[in-house]
């Protein structure tokens, strides 16, 4: 008889004693568990039906057992004795499929749709601007530095499935999401205002559906990484950055930089910076720093982008009332469990991408 499969989903029962911060498609709880007791829980009203205090649920404990920063919630898989009705919406596309909890939803370019016929025939994202980082936390920065440029202009988040899967997940676009055009999940990741199966196709719907000016990619709340150049699900970026040179669009790259992260590869531009667009990205990315870093660290940036290939250039943009702007964010600016000042350089650096991002299109418009 062959050895049994090793579990591995850590799974808790508990009773709902307490309904905390709601947000577009999240419901943070309270949960007493009889083995760990209180537990900080999150649970996806379109997946589970919402939660009552007193509800007996079906918690997975296995990123809250670790203790994971950004994932270190219990999850609700299920309210056992209160199911949600079943789904009536339209839409066959499977996300986090062959999983407990695959969802369905109605990808933009089904034929059921009244982008289909749109998105049949888009090819090209009319050389939009398109700001690549690799951590979700660059979002916010990056948005402020478009904004503060030109604040007319239609920006849309294409969100990847390198961190979170489920939109609802973040913060960052329930504060964000009267700022942008609309939000685009992609790949494995759902919960947006548009759903869609590659980077490539939300990449034109953001351009051809939401009519979007600029859109920006990263992946979701939460990263993957192992320490090593290649173990790290911001690589991805790099991949992005391929898909929008294919469609016609203009990759740009919010550098990852920083004086106060204490690991070495992390200093300066970090490694994964280095890697996803001086590796990956073969269509070619313009690479922004920002000026205003100080003589040291500015110096610092200066020599680690000196090896970058001739196919991505590098352009130092100004930064003259970006801090002011970023001083006025509607989320607090996080990173890495830091955040300003201590983050200043990298904030900056994905204000400056925005920055940088807006100016191309004004150029193209003018």
């Amino acid at each position: 008889m062959s050895s049994p499969v090793p579990s591995r989903i850590r799974w808790r029962r508990g009773a709902v004693t307490a309904l905390g911060r709601s947000g577009h498609d999240s419901l943070e709880l309270t949960v007493s568990v009889p083995e760990d007791g209180e537990l900080r829980a999150l649970a996806y009203p379109s997946l589970v039906g919402v939660p009552q205090v007193g509800d007996d649920v079906l918690l997975n404990t296995t990123a809250w057992a670790q203790n994971l920063g950004t994932g270190g919630y219990a999850l609700v898989v299920a309210v056992p004795d209160r199911l949600p009705a079943d789904p009536s919406g339209p839409g066959h596309l499977v996300k986090a499929r062959y999983t407990p909890m695959q969802v369905t939803v109605q990808g933009v370019d089904e034929q059921e749709t009244e982008h289909h016929a749109t998105l049949a025939e888009a090819d090209s994202l009319d050389g939009m601007p398109v700001v690549v980082a690799d951590l979700h936390s660059a979002l916010p920065a990056v948005l402020i530095g478009m904004l503060a440029t030109d604040p007319d202009l239609k920006v849309a988040y294409v969100m990847t499935d390198g961190g979170a899967l489920a939109a609802g997940f973040s913060r960052t676009i329930d504060a964000l999401r009267k700022s942008l055009a609309g939000i685009v999940t992609v790949g494995q990741a759902f919960g947006g205002d548009v759903e869609a199966v590659t980077v490539h196709t939300g990449l034109l719907a953001a351009r051809h559906v939401l009519g979007a000016d600029l859109a920006v990619v990263t992946q979701g709340p939460g990263n993957l990484g192992t320490g090593t150049p290649w173990g790290f699900s911001g690589v991805a970026a790099g991949e992005a950055c391929n898909a929008v040179a294919v469609l016609g669009g203009q990759a740009i790259g919010a550098l990852r930089i920083s004086d106060a992260d204490p690991r070495p590869r992390h200093r300066g531009v970090s490694h994964h910076s280095l890697t996803a667009f001086g590796r990956v990205a073969l269509g070619g990315v313009t690479l922004v720093a920002p000026r205003g870093l100080g003589s040291e660290l500015g110096s610092q940036v200066d020599e680690d982008l000196a090896g970058q290939p001739a196919r991505n250039p590098v352009v130092w943009v100004d930064t003259d009332g970006l801090e002011d702007a970023l001083g006025l964010s509607p989320i607090p600016l996080r990173t890495m469990g830091r955040g300003m000042p201590e983050e200043r350089a990298y904030f900056l650096a994905a204000a400056a991408a925005g920055r940088y991002a807006a100016l191309c299109d004004l150029s193209a418009s003018g």
